[in-house]
C-alpha cells in the first residue's frame, strides 16, 4: 500500500509531465482555427500576384503573408501563407508593384526551437521553485521529512547498530583483559536478563569506560555493539551542544526514549566531559546549554525502571572533571578504567595488527613490544603501519626488524632531516648527548641505554634513548634522583668541556624541574618539608576549584617549596659534574665515537666506556 507521501510525490510527478507536454504541443503545433491563413505554393503566389487577387504581402524572412483582395461587401478578408525559395527571386519586387500589391517588411522572427524555449522555460522555473518550496516544507513541518527541518532539529543524531552492524568483536581487542571481562558480563546480561534476575542481581545503569587516549575505550564499546544481540545507540557527547537552549536536552530525551522502546538496548556516549562537567564552575560562571543537557541525561538515567534492560556506556580521559552527580550510585556508578598496555598486551596488540603486513623472519615482535613502553595500542597500531609505510618507500617485499626500529624513531623523535649543524655545533651536541650516556652508563638506579645519536630528527638535534626493562608502577626517590641527574647530564657535560652553556639543554631543564617539583612538592622527599603534599599548579582554572578554594598554604612554604626545588637540581648538578670530571676519557671517547658513527647502540656504548676506563688505570 502506498503511503500518503508516495501518493502525493507522483500526483506532483504527473502534474508537471501533462504540463509540459501540453506547453510543447501547444508551441511547436499551435491550435488549428479558423481565421488561420492558408498555405500555398510559391508558384500560386506568384499567380494569384498576376491574376491581380492579392491585395497586400508582408516580408519577413524567408516567411510571406499576405491578403486576398475583396469580393464585393465581403468584408473579411482571407489570407494567405507561403515561403520563398532558396534562390533570391529578383523579379517579385517587381511583380508586385506592377500589379498594385501592398508590400510591407518585417524582421526576421526567432527560430521554431527558440520559441519553444521561450514558452517552456517560464514553465520550468515555476514548476521548479513550487517544486522546492514543498520539499522544504515537508522537511521541515512533516514528521517523514529528512534530517535539518524545524521538527528534526531536536531529534537525536545516535547512530542505531544492531546485530552484525559492527565488525568489530572482542577477539579483535588485543589485552584489557579485566575491561573485557566487565562487558562480557554485561552483554551475557543482556542476552538473558532472566537469568540474572532470579539470582536478584540489578543490571547496572551506567558504565563509564576511564583511560588515556588511545587505549582502546571506543573500541570496546564496538566490540560490545559487535556481540550483543541488542540495539546500539552510539553518539558523541559534543553532538548533544547546540547554539539554541534547550535542543541538548531534548536530543537526549528522544535517544533514551528511542533505546528503551526497543529494550533491552545499550546507549554509548563518547567523549561524555563535553557534557558532564561540574555544574556551575569555570571562568565566567557555568554554560545554560550544557548544564541543561547533563541535567536530563541525570533524569533519564534515573528514569530507568528496575526491569527496564537499557544501560549507558560512556567514555572519558577527564574523570576528575565529571560532576559529582554523574558518578553517584544509579547512574555512572560502575567504572572500568583502561591503562596503558603492558608488554604481553603490547605483543598481541603488534600480532593483532601486524596479521595483514607480510613480516620478513627477522621481525621479533617481543623485542618490538618491549622497546615501546608508554605506547598506545593506537600508537601500536600506528607503529605498525608506518613500518609498512617505510618498507613501501623503499620497495621491499617484507618489513623487516630494521623498518620497525626505524618507524619507532620516527614516531618517538620525529622523522630524520638533513644536518644543519657546522663542525662546531655537531661537536657541541656529540659532547651533551655524550653526557647524557656516560652518566646512564655510571649511575645505580638509571634505565639501561638503548642507543645514542646525533642524527638530527623532529626539533631534537640528538637523542640519548633509554630502554625500560618494566613498566614502573612505583618510583623510588633514588631513581627519580638519578633520573634528574641524567637529564642535566647533557648541560654540564657542555660546561665542562666548553666552559660556557647553550640553548640546548631547554628540554632537559624543563623535565629536571618539573620532576624535582612533585617531588617537593606532592610527594613528600624533601627534609625541610617533610612528609606534607602541597595542592600546586592542579587544575585549570576554566574548571572554577582553583578559584573557588584559597590555596592550602603560605608565601612563606612557597618560597621554601621554590628553595627546596633549586637545592635539590643544583645538588644533583653539582654531583654530574663531579663524575663527568671524573671520567673525562670516557665522555671525550664517546663524543668522538658519535662524530665518527653518528649513531651508538648500547653494546658499542659499553665497550667505549669500558675500553677508557681501562687506559685510564693503565696511565
Amino acid at each position: 500500500m502506498k503511503t500518503r507521501e508516495e501518493s502525493s510525490k507522483n500526483w506532483i510527478t504527473a502534474a508537471i509531465l501533462t504540463t509540459l507536454i501540453a506547453a510543447l504541443i501547444y508551441t511547436m503545433f499551435g491550435v488549428a482555427a479558423p481565421g488561420d491563413p492558408e498555405k500555398i505554393p510559391y508558384s500560386r503566389f506568384k499567380s494569384e500576384v498576376r491574376a491581380g487577387n492579392v491585395a497586400e504581402v508582408t516580408l519577413a524572412g524567408q516567411e510571406v503573408t499576405g491578403v486576398y483582395q475583396q469580393d464585393g461587401e465581403d468584408e473579411d478578408s482571407e489570407s494567405f501563407e507561403t515561403v520563398l525559395p532558396p534562390l533570391e527571386d529578383q523579379t517579385l519586387i517587381a511583380l508586385l508593384e506592377d500589379h498594385g500589391v501592398t508590400l510591407q517588411a518585417k524582421p526576421q522572427e526567432g527560430s521554431r526551437w527558440t520559441t519553444v524555449l521561450a514558452g517552456i522555460l517560464p514553465w520550468l522555473l515555476i514548476i521548479g521553485f513550487f517544486l522546492y518550496a514543498g520539499r522544504r516544507m515537508q522537511q521541515q513541518v512533516g514528521e517523514a521529512g529528512g534530517a535539518g527541518g524545524i521538527l528534526q532539529f531536536t531529534k537525536s543524531k545516535a547512530k542505531r547498530y544492531t546485530k552484525g552492524g559492527s565488525e568489530v568483536s572482542m577477539e579483535d581487542v588485543a589485552g584489557l583483559e579485566n575491561p573485557k571481562r566487565d562487558l562480557r558480563e554485561i552483554i551475557d546480561y543482556l542476552a538473558e536478563p532472566e537469568r540474572f534476575r532470579a539470582l536478584g542481581a540489578k543490571l547496572p545503569r551506567g558504565v563509564l569506560l576511564v583511560g588515556p587516549p588511545g587505549t582502546g575505550k571506543t573500541l570496546l564499546a564496538k566490540a560490545v555493539a559487535g556481540e550483543a544481540n541488542v540495539p546500539f545507540f552510539s553518539i558523541s557527547g559534543s553532538e548533544f551542544i547546540e547554539m539554541l537552549v534547550g535542543v541538548g536536552a531534548s536530543r537526549v530525551r528522544d535517544m533514551f526514549q528511542n533505546a528503551k522502546r526497543v529494550a533491552p538496548a545499550v546507549i554509548f556516549i563518547d567523549e561524555i566531559d563535553s557534557v558532564g562537567r561540574s555544574r556551575g564552575t569555570g571562568l565566567g560562571g557555568g554554560h545554560d546549554e550544557r548544564e541543561q543537557t547533563l541535567n536530563q541525561i541525570l533524569s533519564e538515567m534515573d528514569g530507568f525502571s528496575p526491569g527496564q534492560a537499557v544501560i549507558a556506556l560512556a567514555a572519558t580521559n577527564r574523570p576528575d572533571v565529571l560532576d559529582p552527580a554523574l558518578l553517584r550510585p544509579g547512574r555512572f556508578d560502575r567504572k572500568i578504567v583502561l591503562e596503558l598496555p603492558r608488554r604481553d598486551a603490547r605483543r598481541g596488540i603488534l600480532a593483532l595488527h601486524s596479521r595483514r603486513a607480510p613480516l620478513a623472519g627477522d621481525v621479533d615482535l617481543d623485542s618490538v613490544a618491549r622497546r615501546t613502553v608508554g605506547f598506545s595500542g593506537a600508537d601500536l597500531e600506528n607503529l605498525v603501519n608506518e613500518a609498512a609505510l617505510l618498507a613501501g618507500r623503499e620497495r621491499k617485499d617484507e618489513v623487516t626488524m630494521s623498518l620497525f626500529e626505524s618507524a619507532r624513531d620516527k614516531i618517538v623523535l620525529g622523522a630524520e632531516r638533513e644536518s644543519i649543524l657546522s663542525e662546531d655545533e655537531k661537536r657541541r651536541v656529540a659532547y651533551h648527548e655524550s653526557g647524557h650516556a656516560l652518566l646512564t652508563c655510571l649511575l645505580p638506579h638509571t634505565d639501561p641505554l638503548d642507543k645514542v645519536t646525533i642524527i638530527p630528527r623532529g626539533r631534537a638535534l640528538g637523542a640519548t634513548e633509554q630502554l625500560m626493562e618494566e613498566e614502573r608502577a612505583n618510583l623510588s626517590e633514588g631513581y627519580l634522583r638519578d633520573r634528574i641527574t641524567v637529564a642535566l647530564g647533557g648541560r654540564v657535560s657542555e660546561k665542562l668541556v666548553y666552559n660556557e652553556v647553550s640553548t640546548g639543554a631547554e628540554n632537559d631543564l624543563r623535565q629536571a624541574t618539573g620532576l624535582a617539583r612533585r617531588m617537593v612538592s606532592r610527594w613528600g622527599m624533601s627534609d625541610k618539608l617533610g612528609p606534607v603534599a602541597f595542592r600546586r599548579d592542579e587544575d585549570h582554572v576554566f574548571l572554577g576549584r582553583e578559584m573557588a578554594q584559597p590555596p592550602d598554604f603560605s608565601e612563606y612554604t612557597a618560597r621554601l617549596i621554590d628553595d627546596e626545588i633549586r637545592s635539590l637540581v643544583g645538588g644533583l648538578e653539582e654531583e654530574a659534574q663531579k663524575l663527568l670530571q671524573d671520567h673525562r676519557n670516557e665522555l671525550d671517547s664517546l663524543a668522538e665515537a658519535l662524530l665518527e658513527k653518528e649513531s651508538l647502540d648500547a653494546s658499542e656504548i659499553d665497550r667505549i666506556v669500558e675500553s677508557s676506563a681501562r687506559e685510564k688505570q693503565h696511565r
